[in-house]
């Protein structure tokens, strides 16, 4: 247990000292996919999915507190957690299907970066796939992490355009409030499939991984490497978290929300209602950049890439890693946590080995999206099996409240998969 004197800081400060892996998570959340996916429902369907981002928030916010709390109670990673619970072999496929899950986002990702970079004239999209995809290994494996998504955290602020454009877009703002807090039931299956894609880039599973991940990251840079160190925390450090969390996931869902109501009064509004290409997805800025509107797009796109992709491959290493016992963290050195690293390069480069069988990347950020909400249900539940037994959670479990929204978003996530595929 952490005997960590509690801070006497309160208001502002207190919540500026809280931020951590909460921010870094939630930032990595708006990646391209993410980015893509709100584009092309707010095309598709104009404001008519803006509830789902009040909806999303507390949903994504109960969920990264339960995967937080596994890692700081248990002291291991999700999957190490789930070691307890479940077979290896079965925690074996989890982390296999992660990976397979995680390394075609990535191809998205990379996809969507590449080819935004060509936007600017800065030559062919291949070229980026493998300059961004050998850049991000070489970066992650020689420095630290942590102070590189301190820089890409960044770049990631000029996601925030959308929020200004929503606004000089002058949209129906009670037209907006009626569609933002009263739900609508999709109706037809591209409906259904826009509403699994938006759980999917939210409550997406490698974000389950990296949080837990992270919090051991966290521990073991406060020098508690032993796993009988890292066992327990206090309520100032759980209630930290929830700040930290809390604060991630609500600027996380805030640019979803302003991203769907900015595509949707640019695009939907003039009938351009499909997005074929990441210049119309960049069309959407033209109120506020102009014809600068691709050089902003590109530098949301490639920076929330930068960020999101080691968060990929990343969670599938820590997933691998706990399953089989092998040294991890981003903090290691090469030849001390060989495996480890081996499963985040072979998850970045095999993202950019598939970017080489000319899948549209529109279409391809959109459908990871939705891979990523048929998967996240199922392992919502051994999350919620975990989180529950009182012998893995050192008797600190999840509050009751938690663990219902966790279930709520769990069944929503069901029905939304079951609808898409019987409407």
């Amino acid at each position: 247990m952490s005997l960590d004197t509690p801070s006497k800081e309160r208001g502002i400060k207190r919540v500026l000292r809280a931020l951590g892996p909460g921010v870094t998570t939630g930032a990595a959340d708006d990646d391209p996919s993410g980015v893509t996916t709100y584009s092309v429902v707010g095309a598709q369907f104009g404001t008519s999915f803006l509830w789902s981002a009040l909806l999303t928030w507390p949903l994504m916010g109960c969920v990264q507190m339960m995967c937080a709390r596994v890692g700081m109670v248990t002291g291991m990673g999700l999957a190490g957690a789930m070691r307890q619970k479940f077979p290896r072999w079965v925690v074996g496929l989890i982390a296999l299907a992660l990976l397979i899950a995680n390394t075609i986002n990535i191809a998205s990702d990379l996809s969507g970066m590449a080819d935004a970079a060509q936007m600017l004239g800065a030559g062919p999209s291949r070229v980026y796939v493998w300059v961004f995809g050998l850049g991000i290994c070489l970066l992650t494996v020689w420095l630290r992490y942590q102070q590189i998504a301190q820089v890409l955290k960044w770049l990631a602020v000029a996601l925030f355009a959308y929020v200004i454009t929503a606004f000089l877009s002058h949209p129906h703002w009670p037209g907006v409030l009626h569609d933002a807090v009263i739900p609508s039931l999709p109706h037809g299956q591209p409906a259904w499939a826009a509403l699994v894609a938006i759980l999917g880039t939210t409550i997406s599973p490698y974000l389950f991984f990296w949080q837990a991940g992270q919090e051991i990251e966290e521990e073991k840079a406060k020098g508690r490497r032993l796993l009988v160190h890292r066992r327990g925390a206090t309520s100032h450090e759980i209630i930290d978290r929830r700040i930290d969390v809390g604060v991630g996931t609500f600027f996380s869902n805030l640019v979803m929300f302003f991203i769907i109501l900015t595509t949707a009064v640019t695009l939907h509004k003039h009938g351009i209602l499909t997005i074929t290409t990441t210049k119309e997805a960049a069309q959407a800025l033209r109120p506020l950049a102009g014809n600068y509107a691709y050089f902003l797009y590109t530098i949301g796109i490639v920076g929330t890439g930068l960020l999101a992709i080691p968060t990929l491959a990343g969670s599938a290493a820590y997933a691998f890693a706990e399953t089989f016992d092998w040294t991890y963290g981003l903090n290691e050195k090469l030849n001390s946590a060989v495996s480890f690293y081996l499963v985040f390069i072979i998850a970045t480069l095999g993202g950019v080995a598939l970017d080489f069988l000319n899948v549209d990347p529109i279409k391809a950020l959109y459908w990871t999206a939705i891979l990523n909400g048929l998967l996240a249900p199922f392992l919502l539940v051994a999350l919620l099996l975990v989180s529950n037994d009182e012998r893995i959670m050192q008797g600190q479990c999840s509050s009751s409240i938690t663990r219902r929204v966790v279930m709520l978003a769990t069944v929503v996530m069901f029905v939304a998969a079951i609808a898409m595929f019987l409407v």
